[in-house]
């Protein structure tokens, strides 16, 4: 794919935290964060090599043998979204029929960068995965989301990633909205806070607050300063 600039897509990032703002050391309450998750109409998923990795070690019941049918794109899913996901260096590989094969993507992209070895786009290429090439040593994701967004008709991404990804994404002003599912748990001294590594001040602007019955809280926020610097990751 030619990584030519086109209209960049609306990104949403989407998180379940603890009350005091920790990723990790609680259980989320997944089938909620998803249902909010699915309110935004997301065309595609953005999710960090790391996110991906830490779910299945988390939540799988391990990785399934590949078979045929891993080998051919899915073809009847086209109410899901697809995962994009930056792996530049292959970190996936043995892993991404687990993602194409949990029914809840419609399939999944594969950012990669000019030193991502040959043996990894080979991989992709024998299991018919969507890639694009960005950048020299990591993706140029503000490059692959302006392609992606015209080539695969997507208009919104919502990032339901990690803190790198997510620190990232808010530092280079790629991010429009945040949704915050705050769940009624204080981690503590093992918290893992979501925005830990922010280097710079981001302006927010609220936009919804939701309480539910077992004590979390949901919380939208338009981002005031978002600019459009180069993005890498």
């Amino acid at each position: 794919m030619n990584p030519q600039m086109t209209e960049f897509p609306r990104v949403i990032l989407h998180n379940s935290i603890s009350l005091d703002g920790s990723l990790t050391g609680f259980e989320p309450d997944l089938g909620l964060h998803y249902r909010l998750a699915g309110r935004f109409g997301a065309e595609a998923h953005l999710i960090g090599w790391r996110t991906i990795k830490t779910g299945f070690e988390t939540f799988g019941e391990g990785i399934p043998p590949e078979v045929p049918a891993d080998f051919r794109a899915p073809r009847t899913r086209k109410k899901l979204p697809y995962w994009i996901v930056p792996d530049t260096r292959g970190r996936l590989k043995g892993l991404l029929h687990a993602c194409r094969g949990s029914g809840l993507c419609r399939d999944v992209i594969v950012l990669v960068s000019d030193r991502t070895p040959g043996t990894y786009i080979d991989h992709l290429e024998r299991r018919a995965y969507p890639w694009l090439r960005t950048g020299r040593d990591h993706a140029d994701l503000k490059k692959a989301l302006a392609v992606l967004s015209r080539t695969f008709g997507i208009g919104t991404v919502l990032a339901d990633t990690g803190r790198i990804l997510g620190t990232r994404l808010l530092e280079l002003g790629l991010v429009n909205e945040i949704s915050l599912l705050i769940h009624p748990v204080l981690v503590g001294g093992g918290a893992y806070p979501i925005f830990a590594g922010l280097q710079k001040k981001i302006v927010l602007l609220p936009r919804l607050k939701r309480g539910f019955p077992a004590g979390s809280i949901w919380t939208v926020y338009g981002v005031g300063n978002r600019q459009r610097g180069s993005t890498r990751t």
